[in-house]
This record gives C-alpha cells, structure tokens and sequence, in this order.
C-alpha cells in the first residue's frame, strides 16, 4: 500500500485531509449570526420592590386608583427624600418646573421629592402662591382660555366634568391662590403616567394619582406654594 509520500496523487489527497479536518471552523466562519437558541437577550432591570409597593392599585373609597408599571417610569420621576437646601419654611411645595420636579420641604434638610408633568413653553405660572382649596375627584371646567385655543376639544366641556378616573384632574387637586383670588392654576393628579416628566400641560402641575393622594395627605390648607423660574432652576438639590 502507497504511503503518504508515495502516493501518486499525494498534492490531491493531502488537499483532502486539509478540507476534512478545517471544515468544522470554516462552517463557523462564515456563521455572521449566534445559533438559534444561543443570543444573548437583553436583561430587563427587576423593579425595586419597594417602588412596585408606592404605585400598586389603590382603594380609594370605591374607586379604584389603577397601579402604575413603575418599569416604564424613570427612576427619578418616582416618589423619594432627597438632599435639599431651601430658606423656604418646613411645609413648603417648591415646584421647578424646568427641571420637573416637585418638592415638599421637610425637617433636616430634606425634601419628598416627586416628579410632574408641567406647562407647555407660554403657559407656565411663576412666582408664589397658597393652598386654599383642597378636593378628592374634583370636578374639572376647561378654562375660558382653554376653551378660546383649541374649542373644538373643549368647548363641549364648557359646562364641566365630573371627578372620575377619566377626569384629567386625577383623584386629587390642590388650588393655587394668589392674594385670595384663584389662579385657575392647579397641583393635582393624572390619568397619562406617560406625561410625567414632559412639557404638556394647559398651565397645571401634575402628578402620578398615587403621589398626589400621597401629597395631599402632607399638605394642609393655606400651605405656600414657590414656583420657580429658569434662573433657580436646579439650585435647590443637593
């Protein structure tokens, strides 16, 4: 029997060995893909479990607040204390709507710290005011300016809506006073967990419903209300 150097073919047969033996790389080679089965899917975070608990459903007197997907929410538009330096009393709201933020001063050089949805450019208010009015499931009437800007939208709701899940007030408001008369401008809750954290508003401040309900809570009547301009915003936290 011929050997390997005495083959008569041995360029063609050696030839062959090589294909046999690279073939198993040469097939990886080409493969631009991982094999079905063997990518590598993204992880998806677990959300904190103590975030799950602040947005989960609520009661609230027959009406049932639906739980926020807190998983598609920015962490820092979630409820949380945060370092913050103010002169403004134990008490106060503070409200940056350019970094959108809501702050409620606390002892120590604290805050609760919540994340809102604000006006659209033109619409926003600025300056202080007080809480003299404090409503569960307010009824809600588009303003006369409201109205004058888009009346096919809410020249039908001229005469009101009653407080409901539906109602864009949400399941609470706090109302804005300035010098006893009512700015028409309000805190309260909303329905679009989407729209926290953008600029969408007709002028109002809004929050997720569990937060609101949360803030209510904190807030009494006749509480202040700072709502910061572009020069202060951001300079508060720390």
């Amino acid at each position: 029997m011929p050997t390997l150097e005495t083959h008569p073919n041995r360029r063609a047969l050696l030839a062959r060995i090589f294909l046999v033996a690279a073939a198993p790389l040469l097939m990886t080679a080409c493969s631009t893909t991982s094999p079905v089965g063997t990518a590598k899917l993204k992880a998806v975070p677990t959300p904190d479990p103590g975030h799950v608990s602040m947005y989960a459903a609520i009661d609230d007197n027959g009406t049932l607040i639906p739980a926020v997907d807190v998983s598609k929410m920015k962490k820092s538009n979630l409820r949380q204390v945060v370092d913050y330096s103010t002169k403004e009393p134990v008490g106060t709201i503070v409200v940056d709507p350019h970094a959108r933020y809501l702050y409620l001063v606390m002892e120590g050089g604290k805050a609760m710290r919540y994340g809102v949805g604000v006006a659209k450019s033109g619409l926003e208010y600025e300056g202080d005011a007080d809480i003299l009015r404090k409503a569960s499931w307010p009824r809600w009437t588009p303003t006369p300016n409201m109205i004058k800007r888009n009346p096919e939208r809410y020249e039908k709701l001229a005469g009101g809506m009653e407080g409901g899940l539906k109602n864009p007030l949400g399941a609470r408001a706090l109302y804005l006073y300035k010098n006893g008369q009512d700015t028409l401008y309000r805190i309260h809750g909303t329905n679009e967990p989407w729209s926290i954290g953008k600029s969408v508003s007709s002028g109002c401040i809004r929050l997720l419903n569990q937060d609101i309900v949360d803030l209510h809570k904190r807030v009494p009547r006749g509480a202040r209300v700072v709502v910061l301009g572009p020069e202060q915003s951001g300079k508060g936290e720390i």
